[in-house]
């Protein structure tokens, strides 16, 4: 990473508006997103032409439920509150986002959050066994762009956790809120690519448990369930040789499109690859990884899968675009999304808010 320039203002737009074209493209109209056959999705898009030659707007590519609440994590962090302000905050906005979820496809613990903003608590939602979904995951990355440097750690596992919790109040999600959240972080610092599920487990993870336990709220039912995100993060850096935090990358010798749909299904606990969160990031880290600087590479292994490819997009393009800016992406593929606007707006604010 040491090649990149350092991160600007048009990092941090690239990274928000590319989060919501991967997205957008991913699910294309709930299509792709529930098409569990990554050959008939690129054979779909070779169809279309490919990548290229997709201009992603209305009515055909909508962004998704992730994005929407995206940028409800966005539009609370940038109004400058923190702590216990921010969280009913955020509480809030995610009670407004449910509200744009025609069309959207939002997954179950995400519709059924109990949240009460305004009132002593109404952040807090009971704990839940059934809380492992990606849907804390998917919504966290922008909290990164509010906490991108290292001595802000404990800020950003805090907010990450929180946000997390009041939907997916289960380690494996809101495990995936830390993790969407830190890898923003770090490639907003560069920090070589190798060595960022090591950070999880080893910086991020040990400081949610802090959070946790310093909250007195459902302390024995999170921490009775709390090493199998580790266990999951574990394994997937032996297999990939980086459990060192340096590498080289161990890839599996064919690894096209049929293959990684088998790998993202073993990273999985229910067999649709990244719709949890512990393989909702690691997909995308796995993606980052194989792609490099290669917008399209990035896309076939990230979007294009029989996954749940727009939660695992929308995390993998957000970091990309903040390593990378939109260099090599053809302005047809975000110039005309859905909800740029806000997109942009809101990293301009959180690049003020973090500078």
């Amino acid at each position: 990473m040491d090649q990149l320039e350092a991160a600007t203002v048009d990092h941090f737009k690239a990274g928000m508006v590319l989060s919501g074209a991967g997205d957008a493209l991913g699910y294309r109209g709930g299509t792709w997103e529930f098409n569990y056959v990554g050959p008939d999705i690129h054979q779909e898009l070779r169809e279309l032409g490919g990548l290229k030659k997709i201009t992603v707007q209305l009515p055909e590519w909508p962004v998704s439920d992730d994005t929407v609440l995206h940028l409800a994590t966005a539009e609370a962090l940038i109004t400058g509150k923190t702590e216990e302000k921010l969280l009913d905050e955020v509480a809030f906005c995610y009670v407004k986002g449910m509200k744009d979820m025609s069309g959207r496809a939002p997954g179950n613990t995400t519709i059924f959050s109990r949240l009460k903003p305004g009132e002593q608590g109404g952040y807090r939602v009971s704990y839940n066994n059934r809380g492992a979904g990606c849907g804390a995951a998917m919504r966290a990355m922008c909290i990164g762009l509010r906490y991108p440097n290292p001595d802000q750690l404990s800020s950003l596992v805090f907010v990450a956790v929180e946000t997390g919790r009041m939907t997916h109040h289960q380690p494996i999600g809101y495990l995936g809120s830390v993790a969407s959240a830190l890898f923003a972080s770090y490639a907003i610092q560069r920090r070589p690519l190798e060595s960022w599920g090591v950070g999880l487990l080893e910086e991020a993870c040990p400081i949610a448990k802090k959070v946790i336990t310093d909250s007195g709220f459902a302390v024995e039912e999170n921490l009775k369930d709390w090493d199998s995100f580790s266990k999951h993060w574990k394994r997937y850096l032996d297999l990939r040789g980086i459990s060192d935090g340096k590498g080289p990358v161990t890839w599996p010798d064919p690894y096209g499109v049929a293959e990684r749909d088998e790998a993202y299904k073993s990273f999985s606990l229910s067999g649709w690859g990244g719709s949890c969160g512990h393989d909702a990031p690691m997909i995308a880290l796995d993606a980052l990884l194989g792609a490099g600087s290669d917008w399209e590479e990035l896309m076939n292994r990230a979007a294009f899968h029989g996954g749940d490819n727009d939660s695992t997009a929308v995390i993998a393009c957000c970091c990309w675009g903040l390593l990378y800016g939109t260099k090599g992406v053809p302005k047809c593929n975000y110039s005309r999304l859905e909800y740029r606007d806000r997109l942009e707006r809101c990293a301009e604010q959180l690049y003020t808010l973090s500078h």
